[in-house]
């Protein structure tokens, strides 16, 4: 039996930080030598960071990425590292590193291009062709990048034919809600086809929308998980993988692709033995809206440091939105570093005010109250010659929502905060919000959070705190913007428990009318929310970012026209 000691560096890069990146990736080698490992693989582009988009198109970000790959190489002194960069040979590949001992000795182009949902690598790489075979320590390893492991008959079907006992795939994996049960049942199922070990590395962190989750895994030949590591933390997982005995042979030449087959001799004998490591380390998954609530933590806290923000300000309403967006921004930042502002009019009840200064003292962030009466009868008056003769009607809700969206952004400009947006899946869809009012802002920290999602995520938090952070009134009270008298958004909206199923089903699902139909929904209302989602288009395309924690967003992963006659009903 022989014994590799792989370490998976879920670490967390930011793209364009080259430098920075670069520290990261020498900082995991370091640990990972001084813990004895053979081998560290770091994640796709982990020295561009992912995805880096429209960079590539610059030349001397290229060249430079290509420097930084030369300065990690000179820290693998005594062992070998699997680092994710950006080739260039007449066009560009995503591409791995394999560093040994000092010196770069393969480099591997993903074969498999994601061109689907949030990706767009065909825009930028070409698809590599080769498949390496690398020999450490007599154990023959195949290496590829994340999409190269999802299909059956990929790379890693080659590579296993060919020879391969340990497959070492790095990976940028984008985080939706189970994302995690989907990989791993994959994986499970591309170790037991081909009877071979593999190790998964995946980044963590976020960038812009895209929240990476982390959760390497390990598996053996039988389909069976033996480490996995956190989620949404870096982290070094070091394991001791065993491989059985066999005689070392020279990789299969005969049958599809073995002739693109690249051997890659690093040390054919067993390494010495060595001290073994104290148990295996498997994670259990979050339950559902715990690990949601995580992503959209860890996904507002990149965003704003990232930019160099410091301080977050909300308004807040004493609604369950707010509240939400509120909670997560301090366990982001830290409650020093989260403004909540309450604007209040005529419209407000003292039940609002209440539960968002109860909000504010549970999580002990900033309250301030700035009422927008005076500032909302000035519009009016300004308006009335315009106004005459007219009814009142949406106009003057909006124009609520546009004064407190430009207090905000003028705190924003004062005092360098970014304004973060509290619109939820369900009303963003279906366009119930205020372009340049309540959309006014600088991140939707749940833009992609259904409002039936909101609630469990809120009751997660209480559960979690072993108190009612968020208020319980603001968990029972009907859903209002309180921009009229006695308004509830059941007014303009179905409840959100019959929105919430009808919107899965044609944002992320793309059901035809009929189908949804036959889920039970009434005619008229499916017509109602249908209409509503294509004639918003509009104003989600002028939305801030927001994190995504669904299979498919409201972002760059659906993309529908603005001018668009076509009827889905």
């Amino acid at each position: 039996m022989r014994t590799l000691r792989i370490a998976m560096a879920q670490v967390n890069p930011t793209v364009g930080d080259l430098a920075g990146n670069r520290d990261r990736i020498v900082d995991s080698i370091d640990r990972a030598r001084k813990a004895g490992a053979d081998i560290v693989a770091l994640p796709e582009l982990a020295v561009t960071g992912y995805p880096p988009e429209d960079l590539l198109l610059k030349p001397q970000f290229v060249a430079d990425n290509l420097r930084t790959l030369r300065e990690v190489q000179q820290a693998t002194k005594g062992i070998t590292a699997v680092v994710g960069f950006v080739d260039r040979n007449d066009c560009l590949y995503n591409a791995a590193a394999v560093l040994h001992n000092g010196e770069h000795r393969y480099t591997y182009h993903k074969i498999l291009l994601p061109n689907y949902g949030v990706f767009d690598e065909y825009r930028y790489f070409r698809p590599g062709n080769r498949y390496p075979l690398v020999v450490l320590k007599g154990v023959t390893l195949g290496v590829n990048i994340c999409e190269d492991i999802w299909f059956s008959e990929g790379p890693t079907r080659t590579q296993a034919l060919a020879g391969a006992e340990v497959i070492v795939n790095i990976n940028a994996s984008p985080y939706h809600k189970g994302k995690g049960r989907e990989r791993l049942k994959m994986l499970a199922g591309r170790a037991r086809e081909n009877n071979i070990i593999v190790s998964y590395t995946n980044a963590v962190g976020s960038q812009d929308e895209l929240v990476f989750d982390g959760q390497s895994m390990l598996i053996d030949g039988k389909g069976k998980l033996i480490a996995s590591g956190n989620q949404f933390a870096e982290e070094l997982l070091i394991t001791d993988v065993r491989v059985p005995d066999r005689k070392l042979v020279a990789p299969r030449r005969n049958g599809p692709h073995f002739e693109s087959i690249d051997a890659i001799i690093l040390s054919e004998k067993p390494g010495p033995k060595k001290k073994p490591l104290i148990g295996r380390k498997i994670v259990k998954p979050l339950p559902v809206n715990e690990e949601v609530y995580c992503a959209l933590v860890l996904g507002t806290r990149d965003y704003l440091r990232k930019n160099g923000f410091r301080t977050a300000v909300i308004g807040l309403s004493g609604g369950v939105d707010s509240s939400l967006v509120a909670a997560v921004a301090a366990a982001a930042l830290g409650k020093e570093h989260v403004v909540g502002v309450f604007m209040p009019s005529q419209f407000s009840s003292k039940e609002s005010r209440d539960d968002a200064l109860g909000l504010a003292k549970n999580l002990g962030i900033h309250f301030l109250e700035i009422p927008i009466q005076q500032t909302f009868d000035a519009y009016l008056n300004t308006l009335r010659c315009e106004f005459a003769r007219t009814r009142q009607d949406v106009t003057e809700e909006n124009l609520q929502a546009r004064i407190r969206g430009n207090l905000l952004m003028a705190l924003s400009n004062k005092f360098g905060w970014l304004v973060l947006t509290t619109g939820n899946k369900s009303e963003m869809s279906v366009g119930y919000a205020t372009l340049y009012g309540d959309m006014a802002g600088g991140f939707a920290v749940i833009k992609d959070v259904p409002k039936t999602l909101v609630y469990g995520i809120c009751r997660c938090i209480n559960r979690i705190s072993a108190k009612a952070v968020i208020p319980d009134r603001v968990l029972t009270k009907a859903p209002t913007a309180e921009l009229r008298p006695n308004q509830k958004d059941s007014d303009s909206l179905p409840v959100y428990s019959v929105l919430d199923p009808i919107l899965k089903a044609y944002v992320e699902e793309d059901k035809p009318f009929r189908e949804i139909l036959k889920m039970g929904f009434d005619r008229k209302t499916v017509e109602q929310v249908i209409r509503l989602v294509d004639s918003s288009e509009y104003k989600r395309r002028q939305a801030p970012p927001g994190v995504k924690i669904t299979p498919r967003g409201l972002g760059k992963d659906r993309r529908f026209p603005i001018t668009n006659r076509y009827k889905s009903y």
